[in-house]
């Protein structure tokens, strides 16, 4: 995958992940988009010799990036991480920011890759974070549930860290 497949793969991800999401959040969500990038959340195998590996990467977390800072990040030797799941975080007056949960494991193989049968590459589109008490078929803010979010987000973190 070229740089510029990994962009297109990106940005089409994150419209997709944005109309997704509108089906459940009261919020406007705007099309300049930011990112969260958080490092190598799986865990990996070693012996796995067809990956390259980043252990140094794991409880990395880059916050506000735009898209091409991701791609710029995540782009290594040809290769990127073979699973990276996207949600929507939050959305101000001015963008929409979202979470990239990124696998440890690189490759330049699409076969390798996660989600490459929907035809999204590495992309994974996921829901955002529903609040604690969530009816079904009530759409619900994402600012309500941010904080709540956050909290989640921090405890899973240093969970993953021990």
């Amino acid at each position: 995958m070229t740089k510029e497949e990994f962009l297109f793969h990106l940005q089409g991800a994150s419209i997709t992940a944005l109309k997704f999401a509108e089906r459940y959040v009261k919020d406007k969500l705007e099309t300049d988009f930011k990112y969260n990038v958080i490092l190598s959340v799986s865990t990996d195998d070693p012996s796995l010799t067809q990956f390259d590996l980043y252990p140094e990467d794991q409880g990395i977390i880059k916050l506000d990036l735009t898209d091409t800072e991701v791609v710029d990040l995540l782009y290594r030797k040809d290769k990127v991480p073979v699973w990276i799941d996207i949600s929507v975080l939050k959305s101000s007056k001015k963008s929409t920011t979202f979470n990239l949960l990124c696998a440890g494991r690189y490759t330049d193989n699409k076969k390798e890759y996660y989600y490459n049968c929907n035809g999204s590459g590495p992309f994974g589109i996921k829901g955002p974070n529903f609040p604690l008490h969530y009816v079904a078929g009530e759409k619900f803010r994402l600012h309500n549930n941010f904080i709540f979010s956050l909290k989640d987000f921090i405890t899973s973190i240093v969970k993953f860290i021990k």
